[in-house]
């Protein structure tokens, strides 16, 4: 079922409100304080031009619509109450050039969709139609938008939480395994053949790293994590070692010295953080390199990368590390901390399946586009 608003009579040039309709089924947006979470959960936008948004239930989304002026393209943008953390962009360089999301006050969520100049849109063929009660979607011309890759950001398998069933106490939260296989889609395409990279999953056999909320193990989170990103890229046509593919026991100096004599591009640690277990509020991914190294860009990108799916974590940044398994190997190294098994927004995602494959994807598109650039 989908609600189809009417666009009122506008005026030439200017900003042009088109939407003002909240989706009604059972609940009825009526206010939010000042500082709420923002009501985006997620957002994309597929090679053939539809865009998709998720939200939270029953709230009202205001769209807007400005023609391009002196030199600038022309722009969609919604507004959303809640205010997210932190602003961000996605430069994608085709018609659809840019999507931000700002914060214009303490209030409201604007996601904008920013095009080259010159792009011709008709803002009566622009149709934002509620799906469910969490979900829209928007058909943007084809031609105007002329996507090469698709975009987006956030989690569209979750269930809302107000709608959401509470597990079986006899039910384990969470699956090693995915649940679909893997696709490389929309990854960036390097010369098959050409790169090697080593995968190393921290921790391991006797070792779990961190455990965290409801016995969540680094171990487990960073090895399936691993397995996937090598699927990844494997079927880009890179060439991966895997310091370890099982819950074996191995030290650190074998996994550097795998490293080093593989003649391999890049090397990458992936590790979950952990605090204590009295401190849920402490999330957040970082990212480690070793300083005056030409391991930066590839933390930078990594970092980005991994924040993109996952809305709302803290980002701690890709800042100078001194890890052993970094600083001893001779290849662009980074050590990648995708989030806190103790924390009470990261532990949930990372004991999801889903999220962990989303996770691969997001450290093999940062591999991948290091590589790209870098050749």
């Amino acid at each position: 079922m989908g609600i189809r608003p009417t666009l009122p009579a506008l005026a030439r040039g200017g900003w042009r409100p088109w939407l003002g309709l909240a989706l009604l089924f059972g609940a009825v947006f009526t206010g939010l304080p000042a500082r709420a979470a923002s009501s985006l959960s997620a957002w994309r936008v597929s090679r053939e031009g539809v865009l998709e948004l998720r939200t939270s239930p029953g709230i009202q989304v205001r769209a807007f619509y400005e023609e391009g002026l002196g030199g600038r393209g022309p722009r969609i943008w919604f507004d959303l109450p809640g205010a997210p953390l932190r602003a961000r962009s996605l430069w994608l360089g085709y018609n659809l050039q840019e999507v931000r999301i700002g914060r214009p006050d303490d209030g409201t969520t604007r996601l904008v969709l920013e095009f080259r100049p010159g792009t011709v849109l008709d803002p009566r063929q622009l149709r934002l139609v509620g799906t469910a009660r969490d979900r829209w979607r928007m058909d943007l011309p084809p031609r105007a938008t002329r996507l090469g890759v698709a975009a987006g950001e956030g989690d569209f398998e979750a269930v809302p939480r107000a709608l959401a069933v509470r597990p079986r106490a006899d039910r384990p939260r969470w699956s090693l395994l995915p649940r679909r296989p893997l696709s490389p889609e929309g990854l960036p395409v390097v010369p098959r053949g050409r790169y090697r990279v080593v995968i190393d999953p921290g921790h391991g056999g006797p070792d779990p790293g961190a455990v965290g909320i409801e016995g969540l193990r680094e171990t487990d989170v960073v090895l399936d994590v691993a397995l996937q990103v090598a699927q990844l890229l494997q079927a880009r046509g890179v060439q991966v070692l895997l310091t370890r593919t099982t819950e074996v026991d191995l030290d650190l100096p074998p996994r550097v010295a795998l490293a080093n004599a593989s003649g391999a591009q890049l090397f990458v640690s992936l590790h979950a953080n952990a605090l204590s277990l009295d401190r849920p509020d402490v999330n957040g991914i970082e990212t480690f390199y070793v300083e005056g190294g030409a391991s930066t860009r590839l933390a930078q990108l990594v970092q980005q990368y991994l924040l993109a799916v996952s809305p709302g974590t803290p980002d701690r940044g890709a800042r100078p590390g001194r890890f052993f398994v970094i600083r001893r190997t001779v290849m662009p190294s980074v050590l990648a901390e995708m989030g806190f098994v103790t924390g009470e927004i990261d532990a949930p995602r990372l004991s999801d399946a889903s999220f962990r494959r989303r996770l691969a994807q997001a450290i093999s598109g940062a591999i991948l586009t290091y590589l790209q650039q870098a050749s």
